[in-house]
């Protein structure tokens, strides 16, 4: 009799409203290592995933906007510590698929590390680098000031599945935006990992929901989700683009999609700017009588 035994291969879940749900439709997705063999399976999220997680998204993002901006950097700084922690096991499950082996894929989970961990300290910062008070004529005060623009669909670049996840992610959840994230479909695994340091990182269940597809089957969904207040893309094709530019005709969506290379993910003057913040906030002004 053999003594081999198969393995048991890990189905990783979708992460919504803090949880680790199966897919409504119940679809698998076999995904193959680089020499050909199948070493885990990732639930094929749906439309009507995406949906769900719109209502986790909007029953969160009042109270998440409501925290204090420290509290939220606290939080991101958080995710950065559990995210360093799983280093080697990112890395060794990442270089099974993304070309370039476990030193590029270390080299793409420190730098999201690095992400996290410089947005974490702009979260109580950016505020005043965004904000301003206006010269005005009259007895007033006047400022203006940035407010959370509320739900954000994240949809995250094929290539560089992590960094630029979280590059994109970083800059809506400090604004106090919650977010409905479409994970790479070439690589996405890194999505998936995504999920169990966020569940481990003190973020508040709905803020953040992870969701693995196909971009074909949600991005049109997400372009004309009536409960969706922004986008934030990168690497979308022609077609892509047009889907998310065009479905915002009856909501006028805020639409951002980047255009970067792989190599740019890695630059720190770029992405590690607090203007990437601006596209996801609302520009409030306030008036207030000064006395004299």
């Amino acid at each position: 009799m053999s003594t081999e035994r198969l393995p048991v291969l890990k189905t990783y879940k979708l992460f919504l409203g803090g949880a680790f749900p199966r897919t409504e439709s119940g679809r698998s997705w076999p995904i193959e290592g680089r020499k050909g063999e199948i070493f885990a399976h990732l639930c094929l999220g749906s439309r009507k995933d995406l949906r769900n997680a719109v209502v986790f998204a909007r029953k969160a993002q009042d109270g998440w906007a409501r925290r204090t901006a420290y509290n939220r950097g606290q939080v991101l700084y958080r995710m950065a510590e559990m995210l360093e922690g799983k280093t080697s096991e990112f890395a060794d499950a990442m270089a099974q698929t993304v070309p370039g082996g476990v030193r590029r894929a270390r080299k793409e989970v420190e730098a999201a590390v690095d992400r996290l961990v410089s947005y974490a300290g702009w979260a109580d910062k950016f505020s005043q680098v965004l904000g301003c008070n206006n010269p005005v004529a009259g007895p007033f005060y006047n400022f203006t000031v940035a407010e959370a623009m509320g739900v954000v669909g994240v949809v995250a670049p094929k290539d560089e599945p992590l960094l630029g996840l979280v590059s994109l992610l970083a800059p809506v959840l400090v604004a106090g935006n919650t977010a409905v994230v479409v994970g790479s479909d070439t690589h996405p695994l890194a999505t998936a990992l995504f999920g169990e340091v966020c569940a481990t990182s003190d973020v508040p269940p709905g803020v953040v929901n992870l969701i693995t597809g196909k971009r074909k089957e949600l991005l049109e969904v997400m372009a004309t989700h009536r409960d969706i207040d922004g986008i934030a893309a990168a690497q979308c094709s022609k077609a892509e683009r047009i889907t998310l530019e065009t479905g915002i005709a009856e909501n006028l969506k805020r639409v951002t999609i980047e255009r970067v290379s792989a190599k740019d993910w890695y630059d720190v003057d770029l992405m590690h700017a607090p203007y990437r913040i601006l596209p996801f906030v609302e520009m409030k002004t306030i008036w207030h009588p000064s006395g004299s």
